[in-house]
């Protein structure tokens, strides 16, 4: 027996329920970057990271709030069904879900983008910068 197979795995209802509520959760480098592309974009992607960083490479399209910062005077011009998207550095860095946690905190609806900006370049998109912006 294997470390995969000494502990069972779930059944597939419970499984099915797992693997979807996870996408309620998240979403990924490639579906933002479809989203983006094909201009159905039905979210805010916040890059959540320093305004440095921000300045530095980017998701083109994504607005720089860092999660510090996300307060409900900065969120007073989108609608309350607003859906955001956040991103970080990458899976390395935890300022994604600190972002989430505070739009969630705000009654916001929110996904995070857990590969952040180390997802995006490891899927062959390019980043924009601030000469660019």
């Amino acid at each position: 027996m294997s470390a995969i197979t000494d502990i069972a795995p779930a059944d597939s209802s419970a499984a099915l329920a797992h693997f979807q509520a996870e996408l309620r959760f998240e979403t990924d480098c490639a579906d933002v970057h479809q989203a983006l592309a094909s201009g159905a974009c039905d979210f805010v992607l916040l890059d959540v990271r320093s305004p440095a960083l921000f300045a530095r490479g980017h998701v083109a399209g994504a607005i720089n709030l860092p999660h510090g910062k996300i307060v409900a005077s900065k969120l007073q011009d989108f609608p309350p069904e607003t859906v955001f998207v956040t991103y970080c550095a990458g899976p390395h860095c935890n300022g994604a879900t600190r972002g989430a946690i505070r739009l969630a905190q705000l009654g916001r609806p929110v996904k995070v983008m857990p590969g952040g900006i180390t997802g995006w370049i490891d899927e062959g998109f390019a980043l924009a910068t601030a000469e660019a912006a």
